[in-house]
């Protein structure tokens, strides 16, 4: 079982990451990102999108109805669709969902989290929360059919409404669930890097351990992604490549042992 994560900024290279699950014959879960998309349409729709940082120092995107609305256009409709569309194009038996069919992905609201605005801090709260549980069945079935899935927000809340969540913590669900192997994730770079500003200070290999102090010292929309990426860990111990997906062929450079491998050391994995 293989997790893929893509992306959502304006310069991934789709049709190559396309070319390359063609090729892949083990079950998948494809977890598309569109955030560069939502971000147009909201503009164009005169509605741009409201970032907050948490007392926590964690970057979000505020949930509101409209903002709710404008992710089901861009993430389970223009992003999931085209993918599935270009999939099936290439032989690939795509089925394109998103986390509120069939119950697929459900979670709890946030209440609320902690924002600090000129040095005042206040409660937001919005339309997001957290990824608890998947509908096993159903996402079995659908693997067990031959079907390869493109998962896309927003997923159900208590209430069976829609809600936005972070797809990096879908992913660590799915992966702790669905017992994935390899968990492969394609940014805009070439891996994680020691200093954002430097390609060169690529971290090629790095334990789970290493991934809180890291955490420490990172900003913004990465400090959240190292969060997540230390879940995946939490209760198995998976391959995880993060790696470029500007890349002419992003899987194959993965495979090839481009970008950075976050995996226990073997003499911890067998413990």
């Amino acid at each position: 079982m293989i997790i893929f994560k893509v992306g959502g900024g304006s310069a991934i290279n789709w049709e190559g990451v396309v070319r390359g699950l063609a090729g892949v014959e083990e079950p998948y879960v494809v977890v598309p990102g569109a955030n560069a998309l939502r971000d147009r349409v909201s503009k164009a729709l005169g509605r741009p999108a409201r970032r907050v940082v948490s007392k926590s120092g964690y970057e979000s995107v505020l949930t509101g109805r409209e903002e709710l609305e404008t992710m089901m256009m861009t993430y389970a409709g223009l992003r999931n669709k085209s993918l599935v569309e270009s999939l099936r194009a290439h032989g690939v038996n795509a089925l394109g969902v998103c986390g509120i069919d069939g119950g697929i992905v459900s979670g709890k609201r946030n209440p609320g989290f902690r924002v600090c605005e000129e040095g005042r801090v206040r409660i937001e709260r919005d339309l997001s929360g957290k990824p608890k549980q998947l509908n096993k069945p159903l996402l079995e079935t659908l693997l067990g059919d031959g079907y390869r899935l493109v998962l896309s927000v927003p997923i159900a809340d208590e209430e069976g409404r829609a809600m936005n969540t972070e797809n990096d913590e879908i992913v660590a669900l799915l992966a702790r669930e669905l017992k994935a192997q390899r968990v492969y994730q394609f940014i805009e770079a070439p891996g994680l890097l020691e200093d954002p500003r430097k390609p060169e200070t690529l971290l090629r290999r790095i334990t789970p351990e290493e991934l809180t102090s890291w955490e420490r010292v990172v900003e913004g929309r990465m400090k959240r992604k190292l969060h997540a990426l230390g879940k995946l860990f939490q209760e198995g111990s998976p391959r995880v490549v993060i790696s470029d997906g500007r890349a002419q062929d992003p899987l194959g450079d993965a495979l090839r042992g481009g970008g950075t491998v976050i995996e226990r050391r073997k003499d911890d994995a067998q413990r």
